[in-house]
């Protein structure tokens, strides 16, 4: 019997400090949650902010730099949350506990290298362990993960076959950006900046299926017109991360998609002249970011405009920002299905600080009903239709036709 059910380290970063609110007002009132942060100072002054209910929760001290208290978080509870990135940096030793004394872990990267390693070097010991280390549970990369999980679903209910041919495109999409999310890019890009190995993983769409074999859908680098809609479109900016994560989807069920299944994201930005107009400053923009943060000369000149980590969007940015996301997909039957997953509040805090959240109490709560599978996993495979039911109830639309 472990002395905690979930343990939330990060807490008094930015977004700790949200997913925190939000398992102070969703949580049962008898789940023995802790927070755990390297101040006990700071973290106290979390815990008095979230109310009675939250006034018995324990607190831990622990940093990333320290082993032994990461392992001792992963020994006292039975799921362990993690906001500290970037992960590529900071996050490893937490999962390497989690998989060595069957914990069960979640966190919010989006960064591929990290995954990548993290698959390698844990993926077995976890599933030994029964521990699962469920990755990108926030808005990296809960709304793919769960809209083609939902379209495969209905695919086999209607007897159509597998999936072919699936694209997510992005429809409406408002709200901040943080320190911590520029962080992880930064991380990523400055780690392959000297090493061609690591630039090849961070090009491969199939880099995280752990060696399975799948199709591919190539990334888009600029703007082009979309046969489907007509419209003219770009690159999603998130798009090479939750393209790879989809895919680990695809490969832990076996190819469960279908033999055909490949899978992309973009952002339409309307037909004609000003939609291509449109296209093309988005896709230079995403471009020229990436350019930026990996260029030592050009770092120092994005780094001042940008913000720094432990920033974010106010209240009113969060609370006004919202995202609809619209996946089609075509069948081998040659049915056409769609999925809508969206949200009301900033994609990247308000909403992801509620599926972070939603995420864990699955786990902490309804474990039982989720995958027993361990193993590095993914959103879908390891919660699947259990964090639909949750999210649904939080006033997320998730909707297939």
């Amino acid at each position: 019997m472990r002395e905690l059910d979930l343990i939330l380290y990060g807490a008094t970063g930015f977004v700790g400090r949200l997913v925190a609110e939000h398992l102070a007002a969703a949580a049962p009132a008898d789940l023995r949650v802790g927070l755990a942060g390297r101040s006990i100072e700071r973290l106290e002054r979390v815990r008095a902010g979230l109310g009675p209910s939250a006034a018995g929760w324990l607190l831990a001290l622990a940093d990333s730099g320290d082993p032994a208290s990461l392992r001792s978080l992963a020994e006292r509870s039975r799921v362990v949350v993690s906001t500290v990135g970037p992960y590529l940096r900071h996050g490893l030793p937490l999962a390497e506990a989690c998989a060595d004394t069957g914990t069960d872990y979640l966190d919010l990267t989006g960064e591929v290298l990290f995954v990548r390693e993290l698959v390698e070097r844990c993926h077995e010991r976890a599933a030994a362990s029964g521990a699962r280390l469920v990755v990108s549970s926030g808005f990296d990369s809960v709304p793919s993960d769960l809209s083609v999980h939902e379209l495969a679903a209905l695919a086999a209910e209607r007897g159509a076959g597998g999936l072919t041919d699936t694209t997510l495109r992005v429809r409406e999409l408002s709200g901040g950006i943080s320190g911590g999310t520029i962080d992880s890019l930064r991380a990523q890009l400055e780690r392959a900046q000297d090493d061609p190995r690591l630039r090849a993983i961070l090009a491969d769409p199939a880099a995280l299926t752990g060696g399975v074999p799948v199709r591919e859908a190539a990334d888009a680098s600029r703007h082009f017109r979309d046969d489907e809609t007509g419209e003219w479109a770009a690159p999603f900016v998130m798009a090479s991360y939750n393209t790879r994560l989809v895919l680990r989807s695809h490969a832990l069920r076996e190819r469960g998609y279908g033999e055909g299944f490949r899978y992309r994201e973009i952002v339409p930005t309307g037909r004609g002249t000003a939609g291509r107009l449109r296209a093309a400053a988005l896709a230079a923009g995403v471009n020229a970011l990436a350019v930026a943060l990996a260029t030592p000369g050009l770092r120092r000149v994005a780094d001042a405009a940008l913000p720094a980590p432990g920033e974010g969007p106010s209240e009113e940015v969060r609370a006004r920002g919202h995202f609809r996301m619209v996946t089609s997909a075509r069948t081998e039957r040659g049915d056409r299905l769609e999925a809508v997953f969206a949200a009301q509040g900033d994609p990247g805090y308000a909403a992801t600080s509620v599926m972070l959240g939603e995420a864990a109490l699955a786990l902490a709560v309804d474990g039982e009903r989720c995958n027993r599978r361990g193993g590095v996993l993914t959103p879908a495979t390891a919660m699947g239709d259990v964090l639909v039911e949750r999210l649904r109830a939080q006033g997320f639309t998730i909707e297939t036709t």
